[in-house]
């Protein structure tokens, strides 16, 4: 029997978390289309999640949304950093954590990079370019090992881009992010 008195009352506990949802849908949609998270999006998405935090918790409020943005762009920024990763994705997931905190943010990005790395998989079997992408893959590998300068990384992955296979990671953030909420009893 359904029972409208329980979806409202779960519905308002949970807004956030089905706000986050709709941005993560749009921003992968985007993504998919564009290969780029727009400034558009994140940067308004990251505000109100701070703002929400501020009006609903006060300044402990917005220390805990702020803490939540902080993990979100820690999490992705070393890949950023050495040219693996839009910063569209970087600021998407630091909007994530401001709406949702550090826990939540930390555990939908352990989520959302096991689903990176099947889609990524996925795309590379469907190519049929197995050999290429090892070999890309070990090269990266070694110069991240063998370099370690965040500079040079990114120099060099700007050069190589145009022959890599792109994956636009709004994708598996929005994925794995929805199926933790899911998992989690969040939606």
């Amino acid at each position: 029997m359904f029972d409208s008195t329980a979806l409202g009352e779960h519905l308002q506990d949970n807004w956030r978390f089905w706000f986050v949802t709709i941005t993560l849908i749009v921003a992968a949609v985007i993504d998919g289309y564009k290969l780029k998270v727009p400034n558009w999006l994140t940067f308004p998405f990251i505000l109100s999640g701070l703002v929400v935090g501020l009006l609903t918790g006060g300044w402990a409020g917005l220390g805990y949304a702020f803490l939540g943005m902080l993990v979100g762009l820690a999490l992705l920024l070393p890949a950023y950093a050495i040219g693996g990763m839009g910063a569209g994705d970087v600021k998407l997931l630091a909007g994530v954590g401001a709406w949702i905190g550090t826990m939540d943010t930390l555990y939908a990005f352990c989520v959302s990079a096991v689903v990176g790395g099947v889609i990524a998989i996925l795309m590379v079997l469907y190519r049929r370019d197995w050999k290429k992408h090892y070999y890309q893959f070990l090269a990266i590998w070694t110069e991240v090992v063998t370099i370690r300068d965040p500079e040079q990384l990114s120099t060099i992955a700007a050069e190589r881009k145009s022959t890599m296979l792109l994956l636009p990671y709004g994708i598996p953030i929005a994925i794995g992010t929805i199926a933790y909420f899911a998992f989690a009893g969040l939606l």
